[in-house]
């Protein structure tokens, strides 16, 4: 529980930074997934955006670098490693579940677009609500 906090208190730093810093302009997709997004039984859709290099996928409790950016559906970037200029490290099981689950349907150096409804995201316990939309880069795991 102790991670998850200090994961959710380093999110809500990085979302407070990236508010002065440039915003990275939201996919024309980001309203809905579009109709050849897979979608998981869980509700999460993902459109591949870029093809990665590596074999195999990491697991629920693997430690996962990545380069990611998220928007609300209306189009508000959130957050972003990219604008940061650094890529987060963190264990998948202290995220939210839509990343803990979507993420470990990556290989290394894939780039995927997650719509994740609200219940697998903050399930409107805090801000951003409602579905978010992220383009998560892996970049490796262990």
């Amino acid at each position: 529980m102790k991670r998850i906090v200090v994961l959710t208190c380093a999110l809500l730093v990085g979302a407070a930074l990236t508010f002065a810093q440039t915003p990275i302009p939201a996919p024309p997709d980001v309203k809905q997934a579009p109709a050849d997004a897979k979608k998981t039984p869980s509700g999460i859709a993902y459109k591949v955006v870029k093809a990665g290099t590596g074999k195999t996928h990491p697991k629920e409790f693997s430690q996962v670098t990545v380069h990611y950016t998220g928007w609300t559906t209306d189009g508000k970037m959130f957050d972003s490693s990219v604008t940061r200029g650094q890529p987060a490290t963190f264990g998948l099981s202290e995220v939210i579940k839509g990343w803990t689950e979507g993420v470990q349907l990556m290989v290394e150096g894939e780039k995927t677009r997650f719509w994740i409804p609200e219940p697998l995201a903050y399930r409107g316990q805090r801000a951003p609500y409602g579905t978010l939309v992220f383009d998560i880069e892996l970049l490796s795991f262990k």
